[in-house]
């Protein structure tokens, strides 16, 4: 009987292990066992950027060292955005962005103006540049001191368009200057070796590229601004009224990353400097010093307080239409309104 009575307390208590039990309910938990338990593993989900193409006139330069820095330092990516830079021909680039097979890129004022013109809904988003880039430059030995100085002088330019023919026309415009009395020659883009070899008197061309190049070779260069006649809205970003309607976040998105790439540049350029040299190699070595005599000569370009910074000026674009209808650029008035925006930036 013992044994048996054993053998059934042994079983009772194996089958009360195959059933759950009744726990003792959670004790409160106290700042003290708070500060014990270790944290909840934080699950990183990749966040999905937009990837977006930002077009540029011109070839890879040190001149575009604000958008190399917001793409190295990780700007872009921090608004969301995966961009591919590509360089072509700017006129053929707007007519891209004006049909909307690319929605950005960096282009001059005058250019929206003209795409505006021939029904391309192109508009401004950010001013990057201050101050139009393109000058009249002579030797100093040539005496021509304003656009006065020119009667009876040889004027190169690369060709009846683009922005050095805008800016040209612009010196025609402000200064009163006869043009039948100059002579102005097409002598594509070789203003430096034009000027410095007096097969013309004078060039039009971007301060950063032909007045730099003589000034290293040793030259002394007078430097007439076009910007101190007529100061036209310059380099910035564009996009079209479509991506605008239909897309603002990704307009404000890739505005605000540039902007933090523009700052950066200003309050540090040698280090920005450096970072181009990164995104443009060839850029470096031999070209070292050229290529620091064009970035310090674009920075002074750029340079504005932090208020303005990005923002575009009405009266400019007003009076950068009425000067194009009136020099016969395009055909027909266009509302300035409709050439750029300030929604995008300062936000």
């Amino acid at each position: 009987m013992k044994r048996v009575l054993f053998l059934g307390i042994v079983c009772m208590i194996v089958l009360a292990g195959c059933f759950p039990t009744t726990q003792a309910p959670p004790a409160p938990i106290t700042e003290a066992t708070a500060a014990a338990s270790p944290e909840p593993a934080v699950q990183n989900t990749p966040v999905e950027l937009t990837k977006i193409t930002l077009a540029m006139g011109y070839i890879p330069s040190v001149q575009f060292t604000p958008f190399y820095v917001a793409q190295a330092r990780g700007y872009f990516k921090d608004a969301g955005l995966d961009v591919t830079f590509r360089y072509g021909f700017e006129t053929d680039l707007l007519k891209l962005v004006g049909t909307n097979e690319l929605q950005f890129m960096i282009g001059s004022g005058e250019e929206v103006i003209l795409g505006r013109n021939q029904g391309l809904p192109v508009r401004y988003v950010m001013r990057w540049y201050r101050k139009f880039p393109v000058v009249l430059f002579a030797k100093a030995e040539k005496g021509i001191q304003s656009p006065a100085d020119l009667a009876g002088k040889k004027v190169g330019i690369p060709g009846l368009f683009g922005a050095s023919y805008v800016g040209w026309e612009a010196l025609v415009y402000a200064s009163g200057l006869d043009p039948t009395t100059v002579t102005l020659q097409s002598i594509g883009f070789t203003q430096a070796t034009a000027v410095s070899q007096d097969q013309v008197d004078a060039a039009l061309d971007y301060v950063v590229n032909g007045p730099v190049q003589l000034r290293l070779a040793g030259q002394e260069v007078t430097v007439i601004p076009v910007s101190d006649f007529v100061d036209l809205p310059s380099n910035g970003i564009i996009t079209n009224d479509q991506t605008i309607e239909a897309q603002p976040e990704l307009v404000q998105a890739l505005v605000a990353a540039a902007m933090r790439g523009l700052a950066d540049t200003l309050a540090d350029p040698d280090a920005a400097f450096d970072v181009s040299l990164k995104a443009v190699p060839e850029a470096g070595g031999d070209q070292a010093q050229v290529s620091r005599a064009i970035f310090d000569e674009s920075v002074r370009l750029w340079q504005a307080d932090a208020a303005e910074l990005g923002r575009s000026d009405p009266a400019a674009w007003a009076k950068a239409a009425e000067f194009m209808k009136q020099m016969g650029l395009i055909q027909q008035a266009v509302n300035p309104e409709d050439l750029y925006t300030n929604e995008f930036v300062g936000r």
